[in-house]
């Protein structure tokens, strides 16, 4: 072999093996999303690829916000990781159990069909770990070149999602920290990097808006009925303690909010608060001046954020 060939092929060797990936540079990612969506014509069809901080409640309540003619389908699992939703030889764990539910359809079948608008997709967390052992930028890129190589004009989105309240590095630093760190700077800045996902992955910023909403109902001390802190929008567990990670119908409820904003490019102030659950029962619904506070802020968050493809206010 002639010798700068080897010299190449063994940095490339390298390099590989120290995990090296292309990426972009916070002002290249920022270009791909300086021109919005265009606002969907319709409704749509929406599949969703994830894990329990997707759940079964929150794509209906979706659809209950979005009104008749959008409908979804999902693939989930306990922890799932994009990875095993991908590979055949991956188990997802919980896969019986979080998909015994209508609304299931296989993941790789249902993007390959192309008769999904959109695709919404959202890593594990820990998101660190997931980076580190579960190649999750090399996932987005392949789930988003999937459902456009099959259907170019469909919609791609990566769902922010957040981490346990009790994270040792404090739960709003994490927030603030981990959408430009990971979510920005591996995830999208590595699978958008190589040009071949038929246009930028938009985000879902949920874990943003609860940060921001967090922030007003504990400046606000109570302002809110039924709305005074961050554990109120988290489930407990059947012995009555916190559950972390997890969040009830209030949470639910915001996240559907941020869906709703970010897919159909409308405000969601107004819209209704009173929903359902995937089974039909009445979800516990915020009170009028907390759901009025939740489109609020969901409003301004996704305005103000230009990887949303929403257009932005000035």
């Amino acid at each position: 072999m002639h010798l700068s060939r080897y010299l190449r092929t063994l940095l490339l060797l390298t390099l590989g093996a120290c995990g090296w990936q292309k990426s972009l540079d916070p002002a290249a990612l920022a270009q791909l999303y300086a021109q919005p969506l265009p606002a969907p014509e319709k409704p749509l069809r929406v599949f969703h690829i994830g894990h329990s901080l997707v759940g079964r409640n929150m794509p209906v309540m979706l659809e209950q916000l979005a009104g008749p003619g959008h409908d979804h389908r999902s693939q989930l699992g306990w922890g799932a990781t994009l990875k095993s939703h991908w590979e055949p030889d991956v188990p997802i764990n919980g896969f019986k159990e979080e998909n015994a539910h209508p609304r299931y359809q296989d993941a790789m079948a249902a993007v390959k069909s192309g008769t999904f608008d959109a695709l919404v997709v959202t890593e594990m967390v820990e998101i660190k770990a997931a980076i580190q052992y579960f190649d999750s930028p090399a996932y987005v890129r392949k789930w988003a070149k999937l459902a456009r190589d099959t259907r170019p004009s469909a919609r791609v989105y990566l769902y922010e999602t957040w981490h346990q309240l009790d994270d040792p590095q404090g739960w709003l630093n994490r927030l603030d920290e981990d959408l430009p760190r990971h979510w920005e700077g591996e995830l999208l800045a590595k699978a958008l990097a190589h040009g071949d996902t038929g246009g930028p992955v938009y985000v879902i910023p949920a874990g943003t808006v609860m940060a921001r909403l967090v922030r007003r109902i504990e400046k606000e001390g109570g302002a809110l009925p039924g709305l005074k802190s961050r554990e109120d929008l988290f489930a407990r567990n059947p012995d009555g303690s916190q559950d972390p990670i997890h969040l009830n119908d209030l949470g639910n409820y915001l996240v559907a909010l941020t869906h709703f904003a970010v897919l159909y490019h409308r405000s969601p102030v107004g819209l209704p608060h009173q929903l359902q659950r995937a089974d039909g029962s009445a979800a516990d619904a915020p009170s009028p001046e907390a759901a009025r506070a939740m489109q609020e802020t969901v409003w301004e968050v996704v305005t103000r954020y230009p990887k949303t493809g929403v257009p932005q206010r000035p």
